[in-house]
């Protein structure tokens, strides 16, 4: 699977663009705390907006992502920063950055350790990353309903959830392992309501060439009626649908322990 596929790069898994959340991309970019003049790479910077907040605190930001589609929107909607698509695996860096950042991002990085090789790679000796992304549990009511409805069905399972999704004890022991120094890492769940009014059924929709991918039109049809109504007593009320998120944050610098 490429690093960041690009039709969902800009996407959560719970179907609302990234940085569509004022409140979660605030707290994970106080975590960041940007200062005037560092250089700060954003690592699944996506349309732009969280890079250009970084830039509104006086750092120096470097916006990097798999997709040339969001990296093209992204100096658009905020020329005079700074945009390069990049596979964030193999990622090496002209300069030593102070910082990097990433959120919603990670979770579509199967290659992890690659990744967090990387990003150690493109910090300068001190330097701090701060990230948010998806882990262990995000969406599992839903997957879990999915999957019940494929194997009753004879479909394998195996090989359709398409994230990384780790505990916390997994991704802070990589960083360990590459050479991080772990200082905060947080595990915490929330059911966020699915954007625009959109219902369970857009969501399995955009994500039906991972989980149905081999099911013919009619037994799909069939499919999403069954999953709605395993959701619905769980995750629907008072006219809105919402998703099972789970959310893995973490800070780190890069120094010898």
């Amino acid at each position: 699977m490429n690093p960041f596929p690009s039709h969902s790069l800009n996407q959560d898994t719970n179907h609302s663009a990234k940085g569509s959340s004022p409140s979660l991309a605030a707290e994970v970019l106080a975590l960041l705390d940007p200062q005037s003049g560092e250089r700060i790479l954003d690592v699944g910077c996506g349309n732009g907006d969280l890079t250009a907040a970084i830039a509104g605190a006086g750092a120096i930001p470097t916006g990097i992502d798999l997709s040339g589609e969001w990296i093209t929107r992204a100096k658009q909607q905020h020329p005079g920063l700074d945009f390069h698509v990049e596979n964030a695996c193999q990622y090496r860096s002209p300069i030593a950055y102070d910082a990097v950042f990433s959120r919603a991002a990670l979770h579509w990085i199967t290659d992890a350790e690659s990744v967090a090789r990387s990003i150690w790679l493109a910090l300068r000796e001190g330097g701090r990353f701060a990230a948010e992304f998806a882990g262990c549990g995000n969406v599992a009511i839903i997957t879990t309903a999915i999957q019940e409805e494929l194997e009753v069905r004879g479909y394998d399972w195996s090989g359709r959830l398409p994230w990384y999704l780790p505990t916390i004890g997994e991704y802070t022991s990589l960083l360990e392992q590459i050479g991080f120094r772990v200082r905060f890492a947080e595990h915490f769940d929330k059911h966020s309501p699915l954007k625009g009014g959109v219902g369970i059924r857009q969501w399995l929709t955009s994500f039906e060439r991972y989980f149905f991918y081999d099911v013919s039109t009619a037994e799909k049809e069939a499919m999403y009626v069954s999953i709605e109504e395993k959701l619905k007593p769980r995750l629907y009320s008072e006219g809105q649908w919402m998703i099972d998120t789970s959310r893995l944050r973490v800070a780190a610098i890069k120094a010898s322990c």
